[in-house]
Order: structure tokens, then sequence, then C-alpha cells
């Protein structure tokens, strides 16, 4: 049976604001999702649930900037010693007309600089959670790559995929699947896929692996021109120099049902096995649900069942990495539902 890997410290994160429809709320990104998970977790029985080794910063420093990693750590110290009352968000980022801006030294301005969507506040113990939930990827890239599991659930929290090299933001601030993927390359495995079934664009594992060839990032998501990340994610993206043709996005409207939903995972699916990595890394985010609060496609609780038997049919080594799905009580139902369909 599928083991998770999990720690308490994503408790850290537990921001009290976000900006949504031009008002501060409390977020969607919260610590109640993985209580709903962790709860439909221990009601089906599957697996155990372990707590992550710790691999250091170096993991993270192998995909991200040193000055963003350094920064993420000393936000919230910087921000308070400013003498600001609320929570960090961003009022000002660099724009197409700023082509190559220079890092302000002031906390205000260095947020704007690393950010890319204001909607994401940092509060304290943001770095220690995001930190923790890096590990907890580790963790699970590390027992695939020593063939200690075939399949691994990292349910990292906070989610990773909108982190870039070197900016945060959809609730992410290190890129957890990307981190995985570059550790199972450094432990020796050749190739590696991310195949992406969030509702979001995954813009930050784009970004990352957007010019290499050893890893295949595939996503399925909200049209970007109806959807949050909005600038990243159209099916003409299809990589650059030594990674052209290893990036494959399918962007899908509103009301996407899985009968469509699931012709682009098939063919996400056929791209993977010609590729014919050593592992594959699955973002997941149970946010395509009909239900939750701030997507727009239509999968049901069943569908995710069969999702899963699907992407286990690969029949390669898998590690899924938690990305989103808000606090509705289904979260848990549907990320079991997958889990479930991946061991039949």
């Amino acid at each position: 049976m599928m083991d998770t890997i999990y720690t308490e410290k994503h408790r850290l994160r537990a921001s009290k604001t976000e900006l949504y429809g031009g008002e501060l709320l409390p977020p969607f990104e919260c610590p109640e999702r993985m209580d709903f998970i962790l709860t439909a977790l221990r009601d089906s029985g599957i697996g155990a649930v372990l707590e992550p080794e710790d691999f250091g910063r170096a993991p993270i420093a192998a995909i991200h900037d040193e000055g963003f990693i350094r920064f993420i750590e000393t936000c919230w110290q910087e921000w308070v010693e400013a003498g600001f009352k609320g929570e960090a968000i961003a009022t000002s980022w660099p724009s197409r007309s700023m082509p190559s801006p220079h890092i302000p030294e002031f906390i205000d301005g260095k947020i704007g600089y690393y950010t890319l969507a204001s909607e994401t506040s940092i509060s304290a113990g943001t770095a220690e959670a995001a930190y923790a939930s890096a590990q907890v990827a580790l963790t699970g890239a590390s027992m695939i790559s020593r063939g200690v599991e075939k399949q691994i659930f990292s349910l990292c929290r906070p989610p990773g995929h909108h982190a870039a090299t070197d900016q945060y933001g959809g609730y992410c601030f290190f890129n957890n699947a990307a981190i995985a993927a570059q550790h199972m390359r450094d432990q020796g495995a050749d190739k590696i896929a991310i195949l992406d079934v969030d509702f979001h664009h995954g813009n930050g594992t784009q970004e990352i692996f957007y010019e290499r060839s050893d890893v295949l990032f595939l996503s399925l998501h909200g049209d970007p021109k109806m959807a949050f990340p909005y600038f990243l994610g159209h099916a003409d993206e299809t990589g650059k120099g030594e990674g052209h043709g290893f990036n494959q996005n399918y962007p899908m409207g509103p009301g996407t049902p899985y009968s469509i939903w699931s012709e682009a995972l098939e063919d996400a699916l056929s791209r993977i096995r010609d590729f014919a990595p050593d592992a594959v890394i699955v973002s997941f985010g149970a946010d395509t649900f009909e239900n939750d609060p701030i997507s727009f496609f239509k999968l049901a609780s069943a569908d995710y069942i069969d999702m899963g038997r699907r992407i286990a049919g690969l029949g390669l080594p898998l590690q899924v990495v938690m990305e989103g799905g808000y606090a509705v009580s289904e979260v848990g139902v549907n990320t079991v539902n997958l889990l479930k369909g991946m061991e039949e």
C-alpha cells in the first residue's frame, strides 16, 4: 500500500490574509486542507504516514536562485523590522517596461522583485514551512531513487508548482516537484517526467526546465486566457533550445468534464511512454474538482480513481506531490481516490 510522507511543520504556514476580488480574505490555501486529506487517508487505511528526512538546503539551491532563497528566509524578519503591521504583500513589481531592474534593498520593493502575484502574503513561519515541504518532496524522491518504494505520496504544504527559479506566488515558495526531479537526477536517474494535473498551470516548473531535455514537463490546466497564472501555459509553449519538444501544455476551458480532460491525459501519458523516463512525478491538485472554489473544471470524485488507474498504467515508479485543491471536504476524498486508483 502506498505510504505518505508528511510533517506537521506545514502548520507554521498559517497566514491570515489573501488578496482576492479586491478584498483581504482568509486564504484558500490553509492548514485545514491537510486535515481533510489526513482524515481521508486514515479512514481509508492507505499505507503509513512517515516523517520526512532532512536533506538540507543544497537540494533547494540546486533549483532556486541563492538570492531568492535568502529572501524567503529573511523576508518576514525584514518586514517586521521595517515597522509594517500586516502580513507581507507585494504592492509593486517590475513591469514589462522595466526589462533589467535592480533588486531593491528595502523590503517593500524586494518583495515586488521576487513575487509573480500579490495574492500570496508572507507571514511568520512561511519560510520554515516551505523548507519542510521541500524535505517532504525530497524524502519521497529519495525513496523512489533508492528503490525503497515503487509509489509514494509526498503530502506537501505549502505547494510548489508556481514557484520559479527566483519568484514565488500562487501560494508557492519552493518548487517541490522540481526539487524532487533534480534530486532524482542527482541520484543517477537519466530522465524524469513531471505530469502536472493541478487545475492551474505549473508555470514555475515550466520555467525551471524549459531549456532542458532531461525533464519532460506536461501540464493539464485551465486556459491561461481565463485562469491564473495567466501569462504561461499556452499550447505553443514547447520548450527552448535543448528543451524544445520537452514541454507540453494542455489548456482547457470553463466547464471541461472528465470525458474531455481524460483525452488530454491519455495524450500526455502517450508522450511519457515515448520519453521512457526512469520515474514520473505527479504534481497533483484536487482543484480540478467540480466544486472547488477557485477553479472551473467539472471532475467528479469518482473520476480521480480512474485518473490514478490510468497514470499507474505507465508501469513506472511514481511520486505524487501535493499541489492545490482547496478547503472543501472533498479534497480528502478526491486525493485518496487518486491513490486508490494507482493501487488497483
